[in-house]
């Protein structure tokens, strides 16, 4: 199971996360994202509106965190799930993002709290619903 684990890692592309030192949900949607399989390298960044206007991430999709993976931007708490995918089909996109933080998404799970229905949006050249979740 271990060697399963582990060889499966070492197939699946680096996700660097870019998120601020005090955000308690990015690190809980960094864990979400290992689980999935994904190797993970934490960047604290206190300067995250910098990195988040120079990939060209539309202001109405930004979140509390940014990460980068095989040439894509993910921002916010995009499942696993869609991050398959992507590296799947490989659209012509600069990457995915979940705006805001809703409640039920990945590292935004709250005991207590009914998950809401979310959009995981594509974006680049233009915008459009990649997948939907709820």
């Amino acid at each position: 199971m271990l060697a399963a684990s582990q060889a499966r890692a070492t197939t699946l592309p680096l996700v660097t996360v870019h998120k601020d030192p005090s955000c308690g949900c990015c690190g809980a949607w960094a864990d979400h994202i290992r689980k999935a399989g994904f190797p993970v390298k934490i960047v604290e960044d206190t300067a995250l509106e910098k990195l988040k206007t120079q990939m060209g991430i539309p202001e109405a999709l930004q979140s509390c965190h940014t990460a980068l993976v095989d040439g894509y931007v993910l921002e916010g708490h995009v499942p696993a799930e869609a991050l398959r995918r992507l590296l799947t089909e490989r659209p012509a996109i600069k990457g995915l993002a979940v705006a805001g933080m809703p409640a039920g998404s990945p590292g935004m799970e709250m005991p207590g709290v009914q998950p809401e229905p979310f959009e995981v949006m594509t974006f680049g050249a233009t915008s459009s619903v990649f997948m939907k979740f709820g």
